[in-house]
Formats: C-alpha cells, structure tokens, sequence
C-alpha cells in the first residue's frame, strides 16, 4: 500500500494545478506548459522511487529532486504565472494591510532608515538563500527519520506557498508603493549588490506569502529540536532577517503574518512525520520479536 507524505501531496497539487492551468490558458504546446508536465512526470518518479525501493539512497534522491525543484520552478514562474494570472494584487494586499494594522508597516520603518540600518537588514535578507541551500544539503545528508520529517514539513509550506504565487501574485511594495517612500533606501555595498541583483533573482509575483519568513521561522524551530546549536547560532539572524522583509520594502506586513502561518503548519506537519516514522519503527520491531 502506498503511503504518501504530506510533502509529496501537497507540493504534487501545485504541480497539478499549475500544469492544468496552463494548459488550458497556453495550451499543451507551449514551452512553459512542457515545464510543467516534465516536472508533474519527474515529481512522480521522485515519489515512486522510494516506494519501490525503500532505501536511504531513493529517498535522497527525492530530496534533490525537492531542491531543484524549489529553485528551478521559482524563476520559471517568472514567464509560467503571467500565462495564467495577468494581473497583481497588490493593491489588495495593502487593502489587507491596512485592515490589519492600521496603515502600512513599510512606511513606519521608512523614518528609521539610515544607511548602517539598512547595510545589516540586507545582509540579513541576502544570507537566507545560501543559508537554506545549506540547511536543505545538511538534512539530506543526514538521519534519514530526521530528513523525512524536515521536508515534509518544508515542502509542505513551500507547495502551499508556490501555490500562493500563483494565486495571488504580488510585486511587492518597492515597486507597488514606491511613490509612496520620499526616498530610496541607502546603504553600503552589500545593499547595492542587493539591489541590483534583487530584479534578477525574483520572478516579480513572491510577496505573498513571505517564504523568507515561512521557511526561516520553520528551519529555526526544526533546529531547536534537532540541531539546538544551529538554533541559538541562528536566532538573531532570522529575527533580523523578519524585520528586513518589510524594512526593505519587499513584503506587505500580511505577507510576514502568512509566513509565520505556513511556518506553524510546516511545524505541525513535521511533527506528525516524525510521529508516524516512530509508530512504524515500534510496530516493526514488535513484529519482529514476534516471529523469532
């Protein structure tokens, strides 16, 4: 019988859905769509794999599948979500904003800014990618009990929020609000680079929700049960790293809220993981006193 992971269903309905959208706004011939169907079809030999040999090797290589995907699929949504989803919503979410909070959050930080401000929030905006590309290699690599639990809670919040992208697909407010600021934010070096590079990296619909907040908040409470060292090592960066998501103008404060959200629920969904490996495990063992 097969069992999936929460991961495996819930980031395959992405898949799904996307490519059915596609589909029917592009048509069966267009090269985003093939996208698409490739990763629909290697998604479910990354899924059937370990089904058919339940080894420590089938399951890593799931994993790669996960991070490749994870990267791969969020540029391509920069040419993929135009197809099926024109238009942004960001007006909605600063509706949202203000319902929420009374205003924007963007333009409270806007007075604080100064140039060494600015410097530490994008560094600590910056150093989340190769942070989590690390995270994500160092799980793979290590307890397999401990790696199925980590990405079925991560890629749990990462379908739901891919699935977000391309729902609700939102600039951001320093391009939605920019009119709004009286000035451009100053930094040092490291904040030029990120600037310049910022336009590259995005695929112009990820403010909503904050996968920034969502997976850091995840892979730092993961760690205080698993890895307490890279938790403490860890715990003033994220909380840096929060607040340059709406200092640097790239998140609506609801955008933040939803994170945290997605974060709670990739918790939960590890937890139970990691619940079900352990009653497998006993039940396994128990069978096998049995039959001696």
């Amino acid at each position: 019988m097969v069992r999936l992971l929460p991961h495996e269903i819930v980031f395959g309905l992405f898949l799904v859905i996307t490519t059915v959208r596609l589909l029917v706004a592009a048509g069966p011939a267009h090269e985003e769509t093939m996208v698409y169907i490739a990763a629909v079809v290697v998604n479910a030999l990354a899924i059937w794999a370990p089904q058919r040999w339940p080894e420590p090797w089938a399951w890593r290589l799931q994993f790669v599948f996960y991070i490749i995907a994870l990267n791969g699929l969020f540029l391509h949504m920069r040419w993929a979500i135009p197809l099926i989803h024109p238009g942004k919503y960001d007006d909605l979410l600063m509706g949202w904003d203000q319902a929420l909070f009374g205003g924007s959050p963007n333009l409270w930080f806007a007075p604080m800014a100064t140039p060494l401000l600015t410097e530490v929030m994008s560094i600590a905006y910056a150093a989340f990618i190769p942070g989590l590309m690390l995270t994500l290699v160092q799980y793979a690599m290590g307890d397999l009990r401990t790696a199925r639990a980590f990405y079925g809670g991560l890629f749990t919040l990462y379908g739901i929020g891919y699935l977000g992208y391309t729902l609700l697909p939102a600039v951001g407010p320093y391009v939605a609000m920019a009119h709004q600021f009286d000035a451009p934010l100053d930094g040092y070096w490291i904040t030029d680079l990120l600037t310049t590079l910022y336009p590259v990296g995005t695929n112009g619909c990820d403010a909503f929700p904050s996968l920034h907040v969502a997976a850091s908040a995840y892979i730092l409470l993961f760690d205080l049960k698993h890895r307490r060292r890279w938790f403490y090592a860890c715990l003033v960066p994220c909380l840096v790293l929060w607040l340059s998501t709406v200092y640097l103008r790239y998140h609506y404060g609801v955008d933040v809220v939803a994170g945290f959200a997605l974060a709670a629920l990739g918790l939960w969904v590890a937890v139970e993981v990691w619940r079900r490996d352990s009653a497998l495990r006993v039940g396994i063992r128990a069978m096998a006193r049995m039959a001696e």
